[in-house]
């Protein structure tokens, strides 16, 4: 579900959004969807403003183009980066982690129970993360 915003007499979709969060080793970030759930995180810990920042402009960036390599299944294609790897954690659970042109981890999900609920996820960061604003810290 998406709200819509009224700019310029245009119908504008409101999707989600990214947080910058400051942490005491430095920043980091999420992407939330309208709902305010989580659907993403920063794959690390960024040292300014700025690095998390380009952190961000890489998912908005590579999310949209990335394949999914299933990584759960017996011969499973490896894909090219940038890529979405839905993968087991050891607790059973499956998530995924997205990597950018590089083959750096730039998000990861939390767990999910099921494999189609992890392929969802994976949906809604394409949707959200491309024209997602970005939030920082005050």
């Amino acid at each position: 579900m998406s709200r819509n915003k009224y700019q310029s007499g245009k119908v504008m979709q409101i999707m989600g959004k990214f947080i910058i969060k400051s942490v005491s080793t430095g920043f980091t970030f999420s992407l939330k969807a309208i709902n305010g759930q989580i659907i993403a995180s920063g794959g690390e810990v960024y040292n300014s403003i700025a690095s998390v920042k380009n952190g961000v402009a890489s998912v908005a960036k590579n999310a949209p183009i990335a394949q999914i390599e299933d990584q759960t299944v017996n011969y499973s294609e490896s894909k090219n980066h940038p890529k979405f790897e839905i993968f087991r954690d050891n607790a059973g659970e499956f998530r995924f982690r997205l990597k950018s042109s590089n083959g750096e981890i730039i998000a990861v999900s939390e767990g999910y129970v099921k494999k189609d609920s992890c392929k969802n996820g994976i949906e809604s960061v394409r949707k959200n993360a491309v024209d997602a604003p970005v939030i920082e810290p005050i």
